[in-house]
């Protein structure tokens, strides 16, 4: 969320005059309209994105530099050009806002890094007998949804005590309609086995209906149903009957004994709460509906060491609720601004109003002290963790020479299958751990074209169909890597002012691949970044590195040195990724068809070629009478076919 700009007690940094002139000539042509603005720094890229009801008035406040904190002013400092965009509405723009946030990740804003959906129970729809399962992803209109769960496990338990408690079905519908008998999950009453008729279809959907009033809160009032029928059943000596009750009743209960706090009255709602110590800040988020606990997840929001604990909180609900839907009720360890047009927002998003409150005593205020507690705990992990983290990377500066513990450090690896399919790797470590969002990978091409192209994300496109440098050259692979690497990185950051240049880079490999390397660089005009080989020992051995660094000697570092391990995890991860990305990319080519390569030739008629012919082999030595005869080919296209497989060139 957007913020004013404030004062603050420690020096003020001396905002230069580029940034202030590119906000007097943004503001020469702003309106004084709700929107959102973005700040730009010299390549283009969002260093803050922001919202207002006035845009000129709010921007203008960025000109008052000796009212603002430090890090504003170094935002200002970077800024080169703004954009905005005008929206109807404070709230629309407070929308847009988040939408953005998460979309750039701009440096100065509050960032909420989460790449993980959360599972949910389903009940599907469309079918006579509906399964329960696990679900993640997209929604269907026909289905009913009940979670969210913290995670997979906390679903899996779920399940299973739901399973025995309504002995609904999980298999998928193709393994429902081809049954002839039941499977196991009947036999240890886990299933009523409506697939060979067990249950009639009025039985099941009354289970159905329990299930879902159980999971929408209504849980005392189905386990008194049962608790009647299980009574009947037992006064009438149809005890068979009576037990299947008390089982079912027992299952219940064994869902409710895990909810680790309940609360009544609570309904659905979230409850959040935040800590910080240290300069970091512990969001916990616990999931409770229909007056149970769901779990719940811990969050490290990156942000600015000034930012005090409601900003941040304030910024992480926004994002929180970006892309998941946002219950009735959020309960906060504290006030945050602009809570109401906040939950205006949400309201407006998830259709139905939306309520945010911070309980002072009460009920509700027991699941936020319970929170808070989950909160400060997992700060004390993390900075527990962190100080572990700190302390090798300042071995890992002593054993290197840096002159400070380094910031991002980069492992490169390579892997192929006799020069085939040939992949590089570069995987990255800081502070915090490894920062999976900055893996990378590199489809080898070789020549020259190669050495050009750019970095590959870390899930790349299918790969072309070039070969790797011939028998496999870890070498010029190795060379191939660091130009488009660092090739790009000269190209778009030529001052090496940004945060993605390393302070240590790794190469899986002895002297050979290292002054492979250093070729490059020194090329480059970079031999003053570190770049250190890592060889594993004689035999392959774990614990007998040889470390190859230029002007130095070979060394190794004691047997059970902790920064020897920290090392050793760092290229074992790099080497994991890179033998993931050659298996996937060797998957891929393996599945390939000649049928590829035709221009022109699209899955549908691929398809209808295969199918007529009987293979790709049998599509390559047809006549082109024959290929005109097949289903769905034109002549223009079967001239193109026979032309690809029978021209001379």
């Amino acid at each position: 969320m957007s913020e004013m700009p404030a004062s603050e007690s420690e020096p003020n940094a001396v905002a230069a005059p580029r940034g202030a002139e590119a906000i007097r000539a943004a503001l020469l042509t702003m309106p004084g309209t709700p929107g959102v603005y973005r700040m730009l720094d010299a390549r283009g890229n969002a260093l803050y994105v922001g919202k207002a009801r006035n845009l000129k008035k709010r921007v203008t406040q960025y000109l008052q530099l000796g009212r603002m904190s430090n890090r504003l002013q170094r935002m200002v400092n970077e800024t080169c050009s703004m954009e905005i965009v005008t929206t109807h509405t404070e709230v629309e723009a407070l929308l847009l806002e988040i939408n953005l946030i998460k979309r750039l990740a701009p440096r100065f804003n509050v960032l909420l890094r989460d790449d993980k959906s959360f599972p949910y129970i389903v009940v599907t729809g469309g079918h006579a007998f509906p399964r329960i399962a696990k679900h993640r992803g997209a929604r269907e209109k026909q289905d009913r949804y009940f979670g969210p769960f913290a995670s997979a496990g906390a679903v899996n338990q779920t399940l299973t005590a739901l399973q025995r408690a309504f002995l609904l079905r999980s298999c998928s519908d193709a393994v429902f309609a081809s049954r002839t008998r039941p499977c196991l999950l009947y036999q240890i009453k886990r299933c009523s086995a409506p697939c060979v008729g067990r249950i009639d279809e009025a039985a099941y959907a009354k289970l159905v209906d329990e299930a879902s009033a159980f999971l929408s809160g209504r849980s005392h009032e189905v386990q008194g149903d049962l608790a009647k029928r299980m009574q009947a059943a037992s006064e009438a000596m149809a005890f068979e009957t009576a037990a299947l009750y008390r089982d079912r009743i027992r299952a219940l209960t064994q869902v409710q004994a895990r909810q680790d706090i309940n609360v009544e009255g609570i309904g659905d709602a979230d409850v959040i709460a935040a800590h910080q110590a240290g300069g970091t800040t512990a969001i916990q988020v616990f999931f409770f509906r229909g007056g149970r606990n769901y779990g719940n997840r811990a969050y490290f929001p990156r942000h600015d060491r000034a930012q005090d604990c409601a900003e941040v909180l304030a910024g992480f609900v926004g994002q929180f609720y970006e892309d998941r839907p946002a219950p009735p009720q959020i309960l906060l360890s504290e006030e945050i601004a602009e809570a109401d047009l906040l939950a205006e927002a949400l309201s407006q998003k998830a259709g139905y109003r939306v309520r945010l409150h911070v309980p002072e005593r009460g009920e509700k205020r027991k699941p936020v002290e319970h929170a808070l507690v989950n909160a400060r705990e997992a700060l004390a992990r993390r900075l527990a963790e962190t100080g572990a983290q700190a302390e090798l990377l300042e071995g890992v500066a002593r054993v290197f020479g840096l002159d400070e513990p380094p910031r991002r450090i980069e492992v490169y690896d390579n892997s192929h299958t006799q020069g085939t399919a040939a992949q590089g790797a570069m995987i990255v470590a800081g502070p915090d751990g490894f920062i999976k969002a900055a893996y990378r990978r590199f489809n080898i091409r070789g020549g020259a074209a190669g050495e050009a192209a750019a970095v590959e994300p870390e899930t790349p496109p299918p790969a072309e169909a070039v070969a790797a440098p011939a028998g496999g050259d870890d070498y010029a692979m190795m060379r191939e890597v660091f130009r488009r690497r660092f090739g790009r990185a000269l190209e778009e950051d030529p001052g090496r002012t940004g945060e993605t240049w390393p302070d240590l880079v790794l190469v899986d490999g002895g002297l050979g691949q290292l002054n492979a390397v250093r070729g490059v660089m020194v090329e480059l005009g970079l031999e003053d970044l570190c770049v250190v080989g890592i060889a594993k020992g004689p035999d392959r051995d774990a614990g007998r590195e040889r470390f190859f660094m230029p002007g130095r000697a070979a060394f190794q570092l004691e047997p059970r040195d902790p920064v020897l391990y920290f090392l050793q995890r760092l290229r074992d991860e790099a080497h994991r990724f890179a033998i993931g990305g050659h298996r996937a990319r060797r998957t891929r080519e393996a599945v390939r068809s000649p049928l590829d390569e035709v221009p022109g030739i699209g899955p549908k008629r691929k398809k209808a070629l295969l199918l007529h012919f009987g293979s790709a082999k049998a599509v390559s030595r047809a006549g082109l009478g024959d290929l005109e005869a097949a289903p769905g080919v034109s002549r223009s296209v079967a001239k193109k076919v026979y032309e690809h497989f029978h021209s001379s060139g």
